[in-house]
């Protein structure tokens, strides 16, 4: 499952694996898909037991040994595929109906905002709340929003001091009405305004708002329920958290009311407004800060001697540029792959000083990059190089994996249990550079299959150190065991030339190369969409989602790579996916898993 799942080095083969904790519907269609692997009139000869066993030629190598209990399963399932009919997946269809409801906790930025723009308050209450988690690298992922108890009684002490305001205020019996209809994203029931007017009558405002901001109408957001009164408050409020990372304005709730919400034009319509809005900026701003992990890059710690120009401020001022760029293509409809290969960036003092160029007139100007040099994008950023790199080195594993994972979505397989992980050390009778010393990882069996896929990727960025500052030669210290000599530095030449295993004609030497080759890559730019899907959705995309991605891609390409046009196609069909998709998802298994057939 490793390689065969929908991001893996094997997803582009007849076999692909559901996601963990895939629901019910997408196991079902897991299991149709593999029909197609199966020989109906001779069962136990088929690809689907001879390639795990080894007896056909498979990269994998032997997964079930003949012979065994395993073997004796599989090909009992095998057997019930050969004679058993697929049954219709309805998944995609079911969550455009509302027919699955769909619960999400709201994110400390979400919360954050949403009491901002519903009481006026700008203090940030999730600083003191406990942080998130990153899942498969996002916060925003369902199955990692549960509230425990330290993260409960958070929210108690901060309904508490919201509300602290209101003590005494009478704002009058419309209230309860009104203030329930914004925080809960929808009209209150008539239970709901019973119990909480009876609050009111006890407390005034102030028991209201601390109640209902602990209420799970406040803290979680329908994105899709079988309520059929609460429908078109749902849409509303999954347009504006996706787009907005709060809570929906009048004018969407309007929207809502009128039915504008129930047609793809009205959806696009009121998206595109949306963009429009300052607030669109900070979300956009929301999901780059954690798709390229600006996190750990003001977390991270460098070692002191070795890297003399790194301070915190310097760290912030990493984020800032890759920040600035972004969103100069995002804001000013430029092509949003030129985020791989853009000659010009956002530099401050620092930022100039640590690339050896001239100080910008003022700080984050835009300036363009020299012809010669050889970085261009984020992959030139001190941000992407500093966070792939360890606190005294720089790391030619981690800027691969970093490359292959967030700017491809393809995902690596975790190294074997037990796996010896340990490199040759440099000596001084042979001293080594990384790439030298990381040779172990190609010539051994057990770790070549994974590391041939990210080390060269790696090998491309040595010229750029452990914070992003460009180097001729690499220096290695190499320490002695007799403390009169101390340890001894030596310089070595570096080969820095290499390839992305899996892209034709890719071989490279230079972040700017590197950067020319990914963007003009459809794997990469189906990413973009990936990476934004996951983001908004909180969740991994699965096989019935793929007609849906398929079409926001071609939305993406045919509009010159424009991201807000790219957002407002997958809000648009997410939403709504037309007939066309749903009947596709519904045969998404058996044409997927059937390319490649012998």
């Amino acid at each position: 499952m490793g390689c065969h799942q929908p991001n893996g080095v094997a997803s582009t083969t007849r076999l692909v694996f559901p996601e963990p904790g895939a629901s019910k519907d997408e196991l079902d269609a897991f299991g149709d898909s593999l029909r197609a692997l199966v020989d109906k009139a001779k069962p136990e000869d088929s690809v689907l037991i001879a390639k795990p066993t080894n007896r056909v030629k498979h990269a994998g190598g032997r997964r079930i040994a003949p012979g065994s209990a395993a073997e004796t399963a599989w090909i009992g399932w095998i057997k019930h595929l050969a004679t058993s009919e697929p049954a219709a997946q309805k998944a995609a269809a079911a969550r455009a109906r509302g027919d699955e409801p769909v619960l999400r906790r709201l994110t400390h930025s979400q919360y954050d905002n949403t009491v901002r723009d519903l009481i006026g308050d700008r203090s940030h209450p999730s600083k003191m709340f406990p942080p998130e988690d990153f899942i498969d690298g996002f916060k925003t992922q369902v199955h990692g929003q549960s509230i425990s108890p330290i993260l409960a009684e958070a929210y108690s002490a901060a309904a508490e001091k919201l509300a602290a305001d209101w003590q005494g205020k009478d704002p009058g019996p419309a209230f309860v009405a009104d203030f329930g209809r914004k925080a809960f994203r929808r009209p209150l029931t008539p239970e709901e305004l019973k119990r909480y007017t009876a609050l009111y009558q006890k407390g005034k405002a102030r028991l209201v708002i601390e109640a209902m901001l602990q209420s799970p109408g406040f803290l979680f957001r329908l994105e899709s329920t079988p309520v059929k009164e609460h429908q078109r408050f749902a849409k509303a409020s999954r347009l504006s958290y996706m787009l907005w990372d709060t809570m929906p304005d009048e004018a969407l709730m309007k929207a809502a009311v009128s039915g504008e919400l129930d047609s793809p034009e009205g959806f696009a319509k009121h998206a595109r407004r949306m963009l429009d809005d300052a607030r669109a900026r900070q979300a956009v701003d929301e999901f780059i800060s954690q798709w390229i992990r600006f996190d750990r890059v003001l977390t991270m710690v460098k070692e002191r001697r070795a890297y003399p120009l790194f301070t915190r401020e310097l760290a912030v001022a990493m984020t800032e540029e890759t920040r600035r760029l972004a969103a100069d293509l995002v804001w000013n409809n430029k092509n949003f792959m030129d985020l791989y290969t853009a000659n010009y960036t956002f530099l401050n003092a620092d930022l100039a000083q640590l690339y050896s160029m001239p100080a910008p007139p003022e700080e984050f100007a835009k300036v363009n990059l020299p012809a010669d040099s050889e970085r261009a994008g984020i992959l030139g950023h001190a941000a992407f190089l500093s966070l792939t790199a360890k606190p005294a080195d720089t790391s030619i594993t981690a800027r691969g994996l970093f490359v292959r994972e967030s700017f491809l979505c393809q995902q690596v397989p975790q190294p074997p249990p037990g796996v010896n992980g340990n490199l040759p050390v440099s000596t001084q009778e042979r001293p080594m550079t990384n790439r030298e010393r990381l040779g172990v990882h190609l010539s051994s069996p057990t770790c070549a299959s994974c590391h041939t896929l990210i080390d060269p990727i790696g090998f491309g960025f040595e010229k750029f150190d452990g914070v992003g500052a460009r180097r001729e030669k690499a220096k290695v210290e190499i320490p002695s065991f007799n403390r009169k000599e101390g340890s001894k530095t030596v310089e070595l030449a570096l080969d820095v030339t290499g390839y992305v295993a899996g892209i034709k004609s890719s071989d490279f030497s230079t972040p700017k190369q590197l950067g020319s080759i990914l963007a003009a890559n459809t794997q990469c730019q189906e990413c973009v969409v990936k990476q934004f899907f996951r983001y908004s959705m909180g969740r991994h995309e699965n096989a019935s989602d793929r007609p849906v991605i398929s079409r926001i891609v071609d939305d993406f390409r045919k509009s010159g790579f424009r991201f807000q046009d790219m957002v407002v196609s997958l809000v648009k069909w997410t939403q709504f996916p037309p007939a066309d998709l749903a009947q596709a998802a519904d045969r998404t298994t058996g044409k997927l898993m059937a390319r490649g057939r012998d």
